[in-house]
């Protein structure tokens, strides 16, 4: 009895990412793996009776996208209480977006925006102020975060988290005050983001049943953007096991539409081994299915030895008992064999983690762990080589394009031109990968991140690196897609589209690889495929479609169109204009 294909697309200019086919018209898919590529003819002629047949109109199809460094599981657990700016033109249309929230959102919850846009990104190269927000929003709580850096606050959210004249500052963090010393809705994280998350715990949460929709929603505008898989990053505030029930329910569900192998943060400032001995008696490394598995530890191993990307904040400086701390976690993450991921962004926390790492390896070789560095925006030639001895590897974050401009101003051109510098980290042969840092401290769509890559420009439109330093767009987007399989563990079963491999693949709204520069931010995906089924489908596509459940709440941002913007500016039609009397940097 003949086996049919599931699933063909032919007519397409397929991008393989396999070096001696790196071109095909057609693939056929049965149940979840490619099982054939060639040309129109050869695989149209395999089609049995129930084969879906696909005509791609001749539109560039890539593997699916891989984020090696997401926090889906944070974001998902609230995606559908933000709302975003990731990639709005102009602060008047960033608060035109703002106004409408405002009105749809009933008391008692807040509107919030959850960074993933940077002020460069807008016209105006700046944030509202607290007394905007309290124009567009004077009773509804306004929380607006940027990056992992600041956040401003309305008058009605301020009031809420009982911040005033006597409130200390916490110890990561710093509340701006006036001359009088009371607080002026500005959270400065200095740089860690403590007093973030001490604003939030007044916030509303959304219900259980809520937080399975908003993940659910949250991975439907991932794969709109092309991405079929994430490596979550974790998140320090996380707990384990509770936060985690809404996505261990979709994958017991079968309702993942993306391939997530996790790492656990540590939860409890000063407990991390107490926190990391529990959970190995909980999980192994590797557990878990080709859809949702677990992945090892980080990208916080220890809270005191913390590194984000917040270049307007000078290095953290990490102190002996958290070097400590950090060797004492590693040595135990390694005997158990848990592999783990440091966020680095700085030369001196990597220098300090290697001299960590290599006391280890002289005990127990650490080449039998896929371990790694997040970030390494400041590394030196010196830890690069470190690393690719120790046998580690190094995914960089799009963080230059939020941030770049805030580089030059602390270290200046010459140091952010080679920030990170990507083609050394290629030629040193160690494994490099890319990951958003999503939702927070970057946007979650992979083109700004490929833009940043090929063209070197931030955001805001400055040009960081010499061409030296940028890369080609087929080597970009190798790292984010067959590249970022080292990370999980997964290499050649996904990453490319051959044979054998998962049939996870994006057919693109335009050519990647024949685009404008400028246009290269603007791609999103028409027809994402993952696991063999179709996970998103619109324009030519739409009736091979079969969307989540609407979105919950019914006032969700999520519910009215909020996601990465895709709006060419010349087509806003109406400009949100502010009364200069509250217009006032903050």
């Amino acid at each position: 009895m003949a086996v049919y294909p599931t699933l063909i697309v032919h007519n397409a200019k397929i991008h393989t990412g396999v070096a001696h086919r790196p071109e095909v018209q057609a693939l056929a898919v049965s149940g979840r793996r490619i099982v054939a590529v060639g040309t129109s003819g050869q695989i149209r002629s395999l089609a049995g009776p129930a084969t879906l047949v696909i005509d791609a109109g001749k539109r560039r199809v890539i593997p699916g996208l891989i984020d090696a460094c997401q926090h889906l599981i944070a974001t998902g657990l609230d995606y559908n209480q933000q709302l975003r700016w990731d990639s709005v033109p102009t602060l008047d249309e960033a608060m035109r977006l703002l106004a409408e929230q405002v009105q749809r959102t009933p008391a008692p919850q807040w509107v919030r925006v959850m960074g993933g846009f940077c002020e460069q990104q807008f016209a105006e190269r700046r944030l509202p102020t607290p007394a905007e927000l309290s124009h567009v929003a004077p009773s509804t709580p306004v929380y607006i975060q940027h990056l992992q850096d600041r956040a401003v606050l309305n008058a009605a959210a301020l009031a809420l988290c009982g911040f005033d004249a006597q409130t200390p500052d916490p110890a990561d963090g710093h509340i701006d005050r006036d001359d009088a010393g009371q607080p002026t809705g500005l959270l400065i994280a200095t740089p860690g983001t403590g007093v973030f998350q001490q604003a939030l715990a007044h916030a509303p949460v959304l219900p259980h049943e809520y937080q399975i929709n908003s993940t659910r929603q949250y991975m439907r505008e991932l794969n709109r953007l092309g991405i079929t898989s994430v490596i979550d990053a974790g998140a320090p505030y996380l707990r384990y096991p509770e936060d985690y029930r809404a996505i261990e329910e979709l994958a017991q569900h079968h309702l993942l539409t993306v391939r997530i192998a996790y790492h656990l943060a540590a939860h409890t400032p000063g407990a991390e081994v107490a926190d990391y001995l529990h959970w190995s008696t909980i999980n192994r490394y590797g557990d878990g299915d080709e859809l949702f598995r677990f992945n090892g530890a980080g990208n916080v191993l220890v809270h005191a030895a913390q590194d984000r990307p917040n270049f307007r904040q000078p290095p953290p400086g990490i102190t002996l008992q958290a070097t400590a701390d950090l060797e004492d976690v590693a040595s135990r993450l390694a005997a158990r064999h848990w592999p783990w991921r440091l966020q680095a962004a700085h030369d001196e926390t990597i220098d300090m983690a290697l001299d960590v790492f290599e006391r280890i390896d002289a005990q127990m070789p650490l080449r039998a762990l896929p371990w790694f560095i997040d970030g390494a925006e400041t590394i030196s030639l010196r830890n690069i080589e470190r690393i690719a001895r120790l046998g580690g590897g190094i995914c960089v974050q799009p963080n230059m394009a939020y941030q770049g401009e805030y580089v030059i101003g602390r270290y200046g051109e010459t140091a952010a031109a080679r920030s990170p510098p990507l083609r050394h980290l290629l030629d040193a042969g160690l494994p490099v990968g890319v990951g958003s840092g999503a939702a927070e401290q970057a946007s979650m769509d992979p083109w700004t991140t490929l833009y940043w890559l090929t063209t070197g420009r931030t955001m805001g439109g400055v040009t960081l690196y010499p061409p030296e330093q940028r890369l080609d767009r087929t080597t970009a987007l190798a790292l984010h897609t067959r590249a970022n399989t080292w990370f999980s563990g997964e290499e050649g079963s996904k990453g490319q589209l051959d044979v054998g491999q998962f049939a996870d693949f994006a057919v693109l709204t335009d050519d990647y690889f024949a685009v404008p520069d400028e246009d290269i931010r603007h791609i999103t995906a028409t027809l994402t495929v993952m696991d063999g089924r179709v996970v998103h489908a619109d324009g030519h596509f739409q009736s091979l479609d079969l969307p989540p459940p609407a979105p919950l709440p019914e006032w969700s941002p999520v519910l009215h169109g909020s996601r990465v913007w895709r709006a060419p500016i010349h087509a806003m039609d109406h400009e949100y204009v502010l009364p200069d009397k509250v217009r006032t940097h903050p």
